[in-house]
């Protein structure tokens, strides 16, 4: 791993010589092991521990198949669903491999023992498989998750309806929280000249998550003056979508949980920020009972932040704990953009006030290829920001799953995999120049 950590680091190595470069037998990597699979059963969700279930293994590379790419990874970053993996739920990952396994020959070599997890990363083209024309070794990437075949129609119009459609390192292998990472090459996009490595693989799942949920015309289809309710604003994935409506000429409403993510929100340019903590909202009375009251004392206190208007869209993603308190707060005919429901899957709400009000609910997963790499280029064009709040080493990850399980992070979490300290990758000075007092507000903030 030395040589193609100093070929990267040279900034003068070509492509003929990064092809040159032996690859190595093994390389280490993120871990969940399927024997430990029933390890936390019966244990309360929040009680899981995801320092317990992941290992840093030294493993073999994998083969390389067609319309394939390893690619060496300099960062890498925790999402949620690295920490659904390592607590094993809603299911095991391991189903998903087992799955992935049988749909063909190649297919076989992720149903392993082992899953390598992580969905994003930025690093260095090591090598292409047959049929590879648009990358060649020594390219500075970073990679969406979406892995589909496009075999079936149903998907080329939205390449996130194939029927084939998973997310790479959640529902694949050899994923990013490692040193090597195999991807399909059509994953694969330009590296942002002006970020580091750890502040260009950050944004990856969750900026392409709230540009479609948000932007494209497949979620929300936000314009300008619309009033957007924002839970978790300050997260990995709700600060992105604080920033899309900034840029969008939208009115964002932050939704926090303490005073330092409000700060967060304030330096990104909002101006209306909740800490339901604070005002002490509680939407259930008890697991079970749901409590209208505080949805309606909830919905006068956005009317004190827009003028007396009621939100246009809500962007949605805690789930079961806050859904029937979004769906009771949109205006009438506006819509509920929904994915993920990391407090809970199993939704619920007064129906009354979506079918009178002509309200929407609407469903979104990631992003399609296009709109994954309309995202990244807002990056690239320094028009969004990565939100980056702290960095871990390969060997911190289960310290970084920890602290997203527990809601102890704020905006994104970083994991150096190669890359031997912070700051290095930069190509575009010029560029990150014109940009730098952005990125160090909205990293300050995040810390």
């Amino acid at each position: 791993m030395q040589e193609i950590l100093s070929a990267v680091l040279s900034g003068t190595a070509t492509s003929a010589d990064f092809a040159r470069l032996p690859l190595p037998e093994s390389y280490r990597g993120v871990v969940v092991h399927k024997e430990d699979v029933g390890m936390f059963d019966g244990m309360p969700s929040a009680e899981k521990d995801p320092r317990k279930s992941l290992h840093l293994d030294n493993v073999p590379v994998p083969e390389l198949g067609p319309g394939e790419a390893l690619v060496a990874v300099m960062a890498s970053s925790v999402n949620y669903n690295s920490v659904w993996s390592s607590i094993f739920e809603p299911v095991s990952t391991f189903s998903f491999l087992e799955r992935y396994g049988r749909l063909s020959e190649l297919t076989k070599r992720h149903d392993l023992p082992y899953h390598i997890i992580g969905s994003d990363l930025s690093g260095v083209v090591l090598r292409t498989g047959p049929g590879v024309n648009a990358w060649k070794p020594g390219d500075e990437v970073v990679a969406h998750c979406l892995s589909v075949e496009l075999e079936s129609s149903d998907g080329h119009n939205d390449t996130m309806l194939d029927p084939e459609q998973r997310i790479w390192g959640f529902e694949t292998n050899f994923g990013g929280l490692a040193e090597i990472a195999l991807v399909k090459s059509n994953q694969l996009m330009p590296k942002p000249g002006h970020l580091s490595w750890e502040e260009a693989a950050s944004p990856g799942l969750v900026n392409s998550t709230a540009y479609r949920q948000l932007v494209s015309r497949n979620g929300a289809g936000m314009k300008q003056g619309d009033n957007v309710l924002i839970w978790g604003a300050s997260g990995g994935l709700g600060s992105y979508a604080t920033q899309f409506a900034l840029a969008g000429g939208a009115n964002p409403i932050c939704v926090v949980s303490s005073p330092e993510k409000a700060a967060i929100c304030r330096a990104m340019g909002a101006e209306a920020v909740i800490d339901r903590n604070a005002e002490g909202y509680k939407f259930w009375k008890d697991e079970h009972t749901q409590d209208p009251k505080e949805w309606k004392r909830f919905g006068k206190r956005i009317r004190e932040l827009t003028g007396g208007e009621d939100v246009d869209i809500v962007f949605e993603h805690p789930g079961r704990e806050t859904f029937g308190a979004s769906v009771y707060v949109t205006r009438k005919g506006g819509t509920i953009v929904t994915c993920a429901s990391t407090s809970g899957y199993n939704h619920e709400y007064d129906n009354r006030y979506l079918w009178m009000s002509l309200k929407r609910i609407i469903g979104s997963h990631f992003a399609n290829y296009r709109e994954a790499w309309e995202a990244n280029r807002l990056i690239a064009k320094g028009k969004i920001h990565p939100t980056l709040s702290k960095v871990y080493s390969l060997e911190e990850t289960g310290q970084a799953a920890y602290d997203v399980h527990r809601n102890l992070h704020q905006g994104k979490v970083g994991v150096l995999a190669l890359a031997p300290e912070e700051g290095l990758g930069v190509r575009d000075h010029e560029l990150r120049a014109t940009h730098l007092d952005a990125i160090n507000r909205f990293r300050s903030a995040a810390r």
